[in-house]
């Protein structure tokens, strides 16, 4: 058995991934640990998996440049505080392995010093969108330094000096030309889509074997994407349309701040894959979980990236591959409806989609990266043998 210490950074798309990696590795025998913010813990610990509060996350926030929506999240993710914390908590835990997410700066400078092998995790197309990681970890650390505090190495070298890069997602799809320097690091191991325990079947208000065309609305698990405008757009919008809608709020809004026009039900959560089983269309912010998830149920997409690096790139894939459109976060009811009604419509989309899903067909992520992590760690094993 081997401990696994995991430096978690629980974005909208990124925890359930991530459980579902420390699933599979419990599975196999070994033991997780979740290190993180406060707002991960009660997460981490409904899943069964210990939790490690990072209780100094934002110590130093009222530092940071409030320019910025998301100045706390670069706090989290990049001050001195947390990486001081986070050296005590690798000292304290002494485990086999570090896991770090890739956006977060703060717990990848501390495992470039720490004694362990290290993993960097990606759960997103990792080499088609790292300029816009790249952007986004030299603004947060921008905001660091804004602050008063020294920068932290570039993103590339915290990423690339890693013993292992792996991500969550699809080979095909993630393409970059020319590779960066490094691309020998990176495993693509498929999807790895596990669902937190809160996201339950839901009984809906019309039969399963309703001919009317069922669209899932969700636009991300996050609070920092909390749009309640845009769903609700969406959902003026959809009640012009033939079909039923399913929208689900997760953690980013206060479901009952929209009004559910007669056509839709409004949860707080659901199960996303007993409702792709049976739907026509996925209207979503762009998160690569929903993404691959409807991709997987050869199911088009609308989709309106909300403000993660990812999201609007991801719509840019999704156009590229045929599987659906995309609009901006602020499109207006008229060409919500215009673009919905035009995937519905136009069997291409589906077509292209159902193409990934086979693709995708006996995938799992999960078990992927846990083999792929115990193999590094029995490689980092055998190296240190030999050096006696």
């Amino acid at each position: 058995m081997a401990r696994f210490l995991w430096l978690n950074w629980s974005g909208g798309g990124n925890l359930p991934p991530s459980l579902g990696v420390a699933r599979a590795l419990t599975e196999r025998g070994h033991e997780v640990a979740f290190a993180g913010r406060p707002e991960m813990t009660p997460r981490v610990d409904q899943a069964g998996f210990r939790a490690i509060e990072l209780t100094r996350a934002y110590e130093q926030a009222e530092l940071y440049p409030k320019d910025w929506p998301l100045w706390r999240m670069a706090c989290y993710l990049t001050s001195p505080a947390v990486e001081e914390q986070i050296a005590a908590v690798i000292h304290a835990e002494a485990p086999d392995l570090l896991i770090v997410d890739q956006m977060f700066t703060a717990g990848l400078a501390q495992a470039a010093k720490a004694p362990q092998p290290s993993v960097m995790m990606c759960h997103t197309l990792f080499l088609r969108h790292i300029d816009q990681y790249r952007a986004f970890c030299a603004k947060t650390n921008a905001s660091r330094q804004a602050a008063g505090f020294a920068a932290l190495p570039d993103a590339d070298r915290l990423w690339f000096e890693r013993d292992l890069i792996v991500t969550t997602s699809l080979a095909s799809l993630d393409r970059r030309d020319p590779p960066p320097y490094g691309v020998d690091k990176v495993r693509h191991v498929g999807p790895a889509l596990e669902m937190e325990r809160h996201a339950a079947p839901v009984a809906l208000p019309w039969s399963a074997d309703d001919p009317t065309p069922l669209v899932l609305l969700s636009f991300s698990t996050g609070p920092e994407q909390g749009n309640v405008g845009k769903m609700q757009r969406t959902l003026d919008a959809l009640a012009g349309l033939a079909v039923h809608v399913v929208a689900t709020g997760g953690r980013s809004i206060d479901i009952g701040e929209v009004k559910a026009p007669g056509n839709a039900v409004a949860l707080d959560a659901a199960d996303h894959d007993a409702l792709m089983a049976r739907a026509a269309l996925v209207v979503t912010h762009g998160g690569h979980g929903t993404m691959m998830r409807a991709l997987k149920y050869g199911l088009p997409m609308l989709v309106m990236p909300g403000m993660a690096a990812d999201q609007a790139p991801n719509a840019a894939v999704v156009e590229e591959i045929g599987a659906g459109r995309s609009l901006s976060q602020d499109a207006s009811v008229e060409a919500i409806r215009t673009a919905a009604a035009d995937v519905l419509e136009s069997p291409a989309f589906g077509m292209k989609a159902r193409e990934i899903a086979r693709q995708m067909a006996g995938m799992d992520g999960s078990l992927g990266a846990a083999l792929e992590i115990e193999a590094l760690l029995a490689s980092s094993a055998a190296a240190r043998r030999a050096m006696g």
